[in-house]
């Protein structure tokens, strides 16, 4: 099977540079969506052979995730728990052999303005995904907002302590590891470096691949075995981040 994961930074500008032909290119069997930036009735998008579903930011504009997905899922939630997920962060789908969460994580903003929301989000997500792994296996996938170590950032020194390279979150997404998950693209590619899914749009950073590794397939132990392939779409423009694509055995 393969999942895609893709941060569009708006889908309907993403729609206008090139969304979907890379959609129909790849023929995913679960194709999942963060910053959509939009209301479900904001747009006509026909998807054919695919189920959608939305959750989107009550704030228009903003947030805001999707999945799309060829097989009819058993259940369908939208947030986690006692999480009040007004910012459509986070959808859940079940399946018969598996969990699919697609996640936005929030970023913790300048001067880690956010830090305590989210490390309360990431306290809560971690607990949430070791209650579904108690049933079935979990796949995690989405803009999780962290670069783990240094190899997974251009310029570690510099950047330690900004958003989505302080301690905390970094801490926080090795506890995440650390309570029975695997980073699927860590897993087969452990010491390679250069690997980037977003830059930002100053300073010709893509360019000159000036990037962090902050989108993820994250899995169950249990599925560690399973996983054939891991790839960073870097050749796939239209945001400010690249799609990641996991195929799995499953």
């Amino acid at each position: 099977m393969k999942f895609i994961s893709w941060n569009v930074n708006g889908l309907r500008a993403c729609m206008g540079k090139g969304f979907m032909d890379f959609f129909n290119a790849e023929d995913a069997d679960f194709f999942c969506l963060q910053e959509t930036k939009l209301q479900p009735d904001q747009i006509n998008l026909e998807l054919p052979g695919y189920q959608q579903f939305w959750h989107s930011a009550q704030r228009k504009g903003y947030s805001g995730t999707a999945i799309f997905t060829k097989y009819q899922p058993l259940s369908v939630s939208y947030g986690m728990d006692d999480y009040v997920d007004d910012e459509g962060r986070l959808i859940t789908l079940e399946f018969e052999k598996f969990y699919l969460i697609t996640s936005y994580s929030p970023n913790s903003k300048e001067g880690l303005a956010r830090i305590d929301y989210r490390m309360d989000f990431e306290d809560k997500l971690r607990t949430y995904m070791l209650k579904l792994a108690q049933t079935k296996p979990v796949i995690l996938c989405g803009d999780l907002n962290v670069a783990h170590n240094e190899i997974d950032l251009k310029n570690p020194k510099t950047n330690r302590m900004n958003p989505g390279f302080s301690d905390q979150e970094r801490e926080k997404f090795g506890m995440l590891l650390d309570a029975g998950h695997t980073d699927t693209f860590r897993h087969l590619y452990p010491d390679l470096e250069g690997a980037y899914s977003w830059w930002s749009y100053r300073f010709k950073a893509r360019e000159k691949n000036a990037g962090w590794r902050i989108d993820y397939f994250v899995v169950s132990d249990s599925l560690k075995d399973q996983i054939k392939d891991a790839k960073i779409r870097s050749d796939i423009f239209g945001s400010d981040h690249c799609p990641v694509v996991l195929e799995l055995d499953i």
